[in-house]
């Protein structure tokens, strides 16, 4: 019996005999499950148990096409063609038959008149457990070894494993929930489904209307409002990011580590927090505004509320996103193509433009589209300062929230969304072009950068100082307004605030959290810490097969790995809502749907930085371990990780960071058992305790930056061999 054969035999078997069938919610962990009930129980039972003990026939054949295939392997596995065909279509067979049995009977029966006579006796099925779930991976296993005996992908079955769950996980997690909430699109309640039904709402003027290019910005349709604001987040993004880039990586700044403080600040900060702080400076009664009237007599207003606050405060919360992709590019453009530019006598004006700047395309294409996308699903920023300017993440977030809730209406407004999202994806494809960008090889690389130009120079200095400057200022503002009793009225300083968030005392001689934030605080930060990994490992393997391996569908397979982080996180949690709340998958109350909201509402910077950096390496260092005798997962363990570490750091920060602030598309996920710190401060606000909100959000922000930093110790720097001289 081969490695393989044994695996799946084994894997069959703990499905099979061991592990309960259906969802078991808290009581699966708490092994609750291990006990004399554990086959007499038909809660707890196991396959085995289901089909004898209680008359569940139908799911007999889920497990048949499992015993064909270890019985090939077992006594007739000579011939590659026959057995690939044999174990490629138990797989298919099998994840048919499971999915087929899941959806066939519900919550509250049979799904499917034409199908009662058959099933009579069904009276209901919960959600799928930890024994189909084991049995559904065994069937994908099948299905990537057989393929790989064809050939496909050169016979690397890890890699080929790796595209196929993904490609069923994104399948599972991103399009099964997506597609649940966009055919509300197409439905009305009296008339069914219908497409004059989805033309109607579509092709309104409230979202298409144009009076705008011929008069004011405040009078265009949301979609073209929607769209002028995220094209011009992502320059101002794009540009800032490359700035600090170039400031920490290529000049001689002194302050570079304060500096790479202020342009990630903001990324680790509640959306809504940093809104607050640039009304209390910038708003109607801010400090800036009423200081200037003072001092000039001139009267400012709410301008604060609308295109211009929203600019400024996307531009504040997204900058540290391009940053942290930029970073990554712009370290690893090889010196020793600049050395060689310039010893062809090229001045530094000319290795910039024809050199550097080139090779940092991927980045910034990648840099743009992040801000862009960012800037389309903001939710936060928009309710708290888009005043009278209309986006379209607020326009759904009010179809779905509002007093006269509209699924139709919020689903026609995501489909436009996706139509800017996709034709941003596309465009951003054009321009980046089939060009190469490598420039880490398994060649001697040393080298020194090169001086940068005066102008880029000037550039960097005047556009990220003064930026990290009002970054402080701004966040000056958030930490003094935990301080403060209440703001505006009695600026007296307190620790109030700390002290009923996080008060800790004795009680019954034991040491006791009694503040009010305690729950929510290590609830959220277990959920991100679970999530992060997670996150960072399906991203980056993704963006390694999207950079280095070809197959059928990828352009599709790279677009569906961006669909969830183009639509409004408002639209995915209600979509997780409506797709995971009964059978075959029931999720809704637990803590197991916010990891999984998490994980693939933020794959993408993963998937988006892993492509961005293995850009720049040579497939030949792939090739030569492959030749040495590496599989592909010691290949990717050895040597591609510790050359792609900025972008292991970036998506671990950025996957732990967005699970803790993250709060439009978890807001109808959170439950009593599972408040994350996020839905806890807005529940704050809307109690008006202003100043234990900013106090639990100052804290949040403190422990992040420590957890930023940590990562970036543990991971480390790559190293690209520069010289000291």
């Amino acid at each position: 019996m081969n490695r393989f054969t044994k695996n799946i035999s084994i894997l069959g078997a703990l499905a099979f005999l061991l592990l309960p069938w259906y969802r078991l919610d808290d009581a699966f962990w708490l092994f609750e499950w291990v006990s004399a009930e554990f086959f007499s129980s038909e809660e707890y039972a196991p396959l085995v148990s289901q089909i004898l003990s209680f008359n569940k026939w139908w799911l007999l054949p889920a497990v048949v096409p499992l015993i064909v295939a270890i019985f090939q392997l077992l006594f007739w596995n000579k011939d590659n063609k026959i057995s690939s065909r044999v174990q490629i279509g138990c797989g298919l067979l099998g994840l048919v038959l499971i999915i087929f049995q899941s959806f066939m009977i519900g919550d509250f029966g049979i799904n499917f008149s034409l199908l009662e006579p058959l099933f009579s006796e069904a009276d209901f099925q919960v959600g799928l457990g930890i024994g189909s779930i084991v049995l559904i991976f065994t069937y994908l296993l099948l299905v990537a070894h057989g393929t790989a005996l064809t050939g496909f992908m050169k016979g690397d079955y890890f890699a080929i494993s790796c595209l196929i769950g993904i490609i069923f996980l994104v399948l599972v997690f991103v399009f099964f929930p997506v597609f649940k909430i966009l055919v509300r699109a197409f439905w009305e309640a009296d008339a069914g489904y219908s497409f004059a039904i989805f033309l109607g709402r579509f092709a309104n003027n409230n979202i298409w209307g144009a009076s705008c290019f011929i008069g004011s910005l405040s009078i265009c349709g949301v979609a073209w409002s929607t769209l002028f604001l995220a094209i011009m987040t992502g320059l101002s993004t794009t540009i800032l990011g490359l700035a600090f880039a170039l400031m920490v990586t290529r000049t001689s700044f002194r302050f570079k580590k304060a500096l790479r403080v202020f342009s990630v600040l903001p990324i680790i900060t509640p959306p809504f927090v940093v809104g607050m702080a640039l009304i209390l400076l910038l708003g109607s009664s801010g400090i800036v505004t009423e200081t200037l009237e003072d001092i000039f007599n001139v009267e400012l207003g709410g301008w604060i509320y609308g295109f211009w606050g929203l600019w400024l405060a996307q531009t504040l919360s997204y900058t540290p996103i391009a940053f942290l992709v930029m970073i990554g590019v712009v370290e690893g453009v090889s010196p020793s193509m600049e050395e060689a530019s310039q010893t062809l006598g090229a001045d530094s004006w000319k290795t910039f433009k024809s050199v550097t700047f080139p090779l940092m395309r991927p980045g910034l294409a990648n840099a743009f589209l992040l801000g862009f996308i960012e800037s389309m699903a903001d939710l936060g920023n928009a309710l708290v300062l888009g005043g009278d300017y209309q986006v379209l993440s607020a326009q759904i977030f009010y179809a779905v929230a509002g007093a006269s809730s509209d699924e139709g209406k919020a689903a026609s407004l995501a489909i436009t969304l996706l139509i800017f999202t996709l034709s941003a994806f596309f465009l951003q494809k054009m321009w980046v072009g089939e060009k190469s960008y490598t420039t880490v090889t398994g060649k001697g690389d040393g080298g020194v950068y090169g001086k940068l130009p005066i102008t880029i120079r000037g550039f960097s200095y005047f556009s990220a100082i003064p930026w990290a400057a009002f970054t402080a200022i701004v966040y000056g503002m958030i930490v003094l307004g935990g301080f403060v009793e209440t703001w505006g009225i009695n600026n007296s300083l307190t620790l109030n605030h700390y002290i009923d968030a996080f008060r800790v005392e004795f009680v019954n001689h034991n040491l006791v959290a009694t503040g009010i934030a305690w729950d929510s605080f290590l609830i959220t930060m277990t959920l991100a810490l679970v999530a992060m990994p997670l996150t960072s490992c399906i991203g980056l393997l993704t963006g390694y097969l999207l950079s280095r391996v070809d197959f059928p569908g990828k352009a599709y397979f790279e677009f569906s790995t961006m669909l969830s982080f183009a639509i409004p996180g408002i639209v995915i949690g209600v979509s997780y809502v409506v797709a995971f709340n009964q059978a075959p998958i029931d999720l809704t109350f637990t803590g197991i749907i916010l990891v999984l909201c998490f994980v693939f509402r933020n794959m993408s910077v993963s998937v988006r930085s892993g492509i961005a950096s293995l850009s720049q390496l040579d497939p030949g260092l792939d090739e030569a371990s492959v030749t040495l005798g590496s599989r592909g997962f010691r290949t990717i363990r050895k040597v591609i990780l510790p050359l792609i570490k900025p972008a292991v750091t970036a998506s671990m920060i950025y996957s732990f960071i967005r699970s803790i602030t993250s709060i439009s598309a978890v807001i109808f996920l959170v439950s009593a058992d599972y408040n994350l710190s996020s839905a806890f401060i807005i529940g704050l606000v809307e109690q008006n305790q202003y100043g234990v909100s900013i106090a639990y959000a100052t804290f949040l922000i403190a422990i992040m930056g420590l957890t930023v930093l940590l990562m970036q110790y543990l991971i480390g720097k790559r190293t690209v061999f520069l010289r000291n001289k």
